[in-house]
């Protein structure tokens, strides 16, 4: 298809999408933002929202608002605004420390669960990783092993269901690949973990707010998942521990802190974990991101996640169809994989140069970003992104070659 009839199609395209009206919430400009699977864009309501908590909450409640503002309730109150996103019932998110602190707290507390709360006793003394997972996941994986006594294996998705054995106490996989954007098959892979009798850990970093989870149906024991991304958050905004209910009686936290004691204010030398998911806080928590996040949460008040999906698939179809129709035929390669059901909510390509191809896409006012050593990363955010947003990508991108 040529130049002149893909711009039409994506008018068209934009007139039918029932998610345009979203766009008008977000904080943009007239650059083409593609790189919201990094940093989403900044949600109109968060900046009165944190003038408010730092002014009124902060400034003048003082240390009131731990009442009378809710603060001591954001961690699961948070927790719950994002349950829906990623199929999961209240009472089993609670939201505060980064990624990499979820991660320990669900991996070691996975091997915990699978010993029946005592490392050593079942004889399951094996970590399954991803091998292509985000590098901080690997790392904290490999400590929790250290100290879980266990072995760390790297495997890729593929090769799960047959290095799974009596062995396993806890697989840790990432729902969408951070390079290529390839989705994983969460369904199957959790059930194959369970037949085993292990425990499985996803990462919901890549997939949370672009497309359905459904934690609760599929019987995921563990996640943890970041805000910065498709939830529009902020940089540095808290992350998310979800942790199963039949699981939560159970779960052993490697990080008890007073925050997760069943009477915090007790003051007590002798550790109680406090009820439900409620054991997955640790400290004080970080109140100015928090609350930024919760007024970010707001935009998907009246959204449905699988109105998202669709419109993801949409635009990443045609992202790939503009790519091949803009671009000279072998300057790029997709290593996203083309089935829906593999593909999460960006697109990668792999080309020469592609690391200068991308400072010139920005310098053009197309935002994306690159991976090493040759992939073009697009994430296409379907609250704020629109059909002519990925036309005008693609054309921009073939005038680099």
């Amino acid at each position: 298809m040529s130049e002149p009839e893909m711009r039409p199609k994506a008018e068209k395209l934009d007139a039918t999408d029932e998610l345009a009206g979203m766009r008008a919430q977000f904080v943009l400009d007239d650059t083409v933002y593609l790189d919201g699977n990094s940093l989403g864009a900044l949600p109109r309501s968060v900046p009165g929202r944190v003038e408010d908590v730092v002014r009124r909450q902060w400034g003048s409640l003082r240390i009131r608002s731990w009442d009378e503002s809710g603060w001591w309730t954001a961690p699961e109150r948070i927790g719950d605004r994002i349950a829906p996103l990623v199929g999961a019932a209240p009472g089993q998110i609670v939201v505060g420390d980064s990624t990499s602190v979820n991660v320990f707290k669900a991996v070691v507390g996975a091997v915990r669960l699978a010993d029946g709360g005592s490392e050593g006793r079942s004889g399951r003394d094996e970590v399954l990783v991803d091998a292509t997972t985000f590098p901080t996941d690997g790392y904290i994986a490999a400590s929790a092993a250290r100290l879980t006594g266990c072995t760390l294996r790297p495997v890729t998705p593929d090769e799960v269901p047959d290095a799974l054995s009596e062995r396993t106490a806890a697989v840790l996989l990432n729902h969408v690949d951070y390079r290529t954007g390839r989705l994983h098959d969460l369904p199957s892979l959790t059930a194959a973990i369970h037949e085993v009798g292990a425990i499985s850990v996803w990462d919901l970093c890549h997939s949370a707010g672009a497309l359905p989870v459904g934690l609760d149906e599929h019987g995921v024991d563990l996640a943890v998942g970041c805000t910065y991304k498709y939830l529009n958050g902020g940089p540095g905004s808290p992350a998310y521990l979800y942790v199963r209910e039949a699981h939560q009686p159970r779960f052993d936290s490697p990080l008890p802190g007073w925050n997760s004691h069943a009477d915090p204010f007790g003051m007590t030398p002798d550790y109680t974990p406090a009820p439900g998911a409620l054991r997955g806080r640790v400290g004080t928590p970080d109140i100015l991101s928090m609350l930024a996040l919760e007024a970010a949460l707001e935009v998907w008040d009246d959204v449905s996640i699988n109105a998202v999906r669709t419109k993801s698939l949409a635009l990443t179809d045609f992202f790939l169809e503009c790519v091949e129709s803009y671009v000279p035929e072998g300057t790029v390669e997709s290593v996203t994989p083309s089935p829906h059901t593999e593909r999460g909510s960006q697109v990668a390509l792999r080309c020469t140069d592609a690391g200068n191809v991308m400072r010139r896409l920005i310098d053009r006012g197309v935002i994306g970003d690159f991976r090493e050593p040759d992939v073009l990363r697009f994430g296409f955010t379907p609250l704020y992104v629109g059909f002519g947003d990925v036309e005008r990508a693609a054309r921009v991108l073939g005038e680099m070659f």
